[in-house]
C-alpha cells in the first residue's frame, strides 16, 4: 500500500469530526427542566398573591364584624357634656352603651337648654352635689339625712366618686335633675341612674362641694351651671 500523505490525513480528519449534533433527548431534557421551572415560578406567585389576598380579605372581615355589634345611631351620639358652671367646666363622659335611655333623655333636654341657668340646690360634702329646678326637698330628703351620715365616716368603695346620675324616682322631663357624687358611695345604685362619669373638672366638682351651705345643705349663695356644650370627643 502506498503511505496516505499528511495533508490527505489532514482533511480526511476535518470531514469525520463535522459539526456535533444535539440529541432528541439533550432537547426534551432541556424542554422539561424549562418548563419546571416556569411552572415552578408561577406556581410561586400564585401562592403569595393569594396569600396577600387573603389576609387583606381576613382583615376586612375581622373589621366588619367588628362594625356589626356597632349600633350606628349610638356611634352618631355626642359621647361628652361639658357642663359650664359658675366655678369652671365640668367634662362628663357620657354611658351611651350601659344606659341609652336616660342618655338619650338628657341628650335632648341639653338641646333643648333645660340645663342653662339650672342651679346646684343641695350640695352634701363627701358625698354630693345635686342641680335641678325644684327647691323642695321632695325626694331630695332622704338623701340629705344620708349626707348627714356619711359625711362623718369613711364610706365604702364600692362605687367610685365623681359619678354623673339622676334619680331613680318616677319624674317627667321638666324634673330631670343632676347628682355628681363627690365621694364612692354604698348605696349607689338604689339612689341613681348613672349614666356618666367627670373625665376632666374634678376639682371643679370638688370646689362647688366646699360652697357655704345652711342646715338643709342649700348653697348660701346661687351657683349654677351656664350651659351644657356636647362633644362628639374630647
Amino acid at each position: 500500500m502506498g503511505r496516505i500523505k499528511p495533508q490527505a490525513l489532514l482533511q480526511q480528519s476535518k470531514k469525520k469530526k463535522g459539526p456535533a449534533r444535539i440529541s432528541v433527548m439533550t432537547i426534551i431534557m432541556s424542554s422539561l427542566i424549562v418548563v419546571l421551572t416556569l411552572f415552578f415560578l408561577y406556581a410561586t406567585y400564585r401562592h403569595w398573591s393569594q396569600r396577600s389576598r387573603f389576609q387583606i380579605e381576613n382583615k376586612q372581615s375581622v373589621l366588619e364584624g367588628d362594625n356589626s355589634f356597632m349600633d350606628p345611631k349610638k356611634s352618631d351620639l355626642p359621647g361628652y357634656a361639658i357642663l359650664e358652671t359658675a366655678k369652671g367646666s365640668i367634662t362628663v363622659e357620657l354611658f351611651k352603651d350601659s344606659s341609652p335611655e336616660v342618655v338619650d333623655q338628657f341628650l335632648d333636654l341639653c338641646q333643648r337648654g333645660h340645663f342653662d341657668g339650672m342651679l346646684f340646690r343641695h350640695v352634701i360634702k363627701h358625698y354630693v352635689i345635686q342641680a335641678g329646678d325644684s327647691d323642695k326637698l321632695g325626694a331630695t330628703e332622704d338623701w340629705t339625712l344620708k349626707g348627714k351620715h356619711y359625711s362623718q365616716l369613711d364610706t365604702s368603695l364600692k362605687h367610685e366618686a365623681f359619678m354623673l346620675g339622676t334619680s331613680k324616682a318616677k319624674h317627667d322631663k321638666r324634673g330631670f335633675e343632676l347628682f355628681i357624687t363627690t365621694a364612692p358611695i354604698p348605696d349607689l345604685n338604689e339612689k341613681l341612674i348613672v349614666f356618666g362619669k367627670v373625665a376632666k373638672g374634678e376639682d371643679v366638682v370638688q370646689e362647688i362641694e366646699e360652697v357655704d351651705t345652711d342646715e338643709h345643705f342649700r348653697p348660701k349663695s346661687n351657683i349654677g351651671i351656664h350651659r351644657v356644650t356636647l362633644k362628639q370627643s374630647i
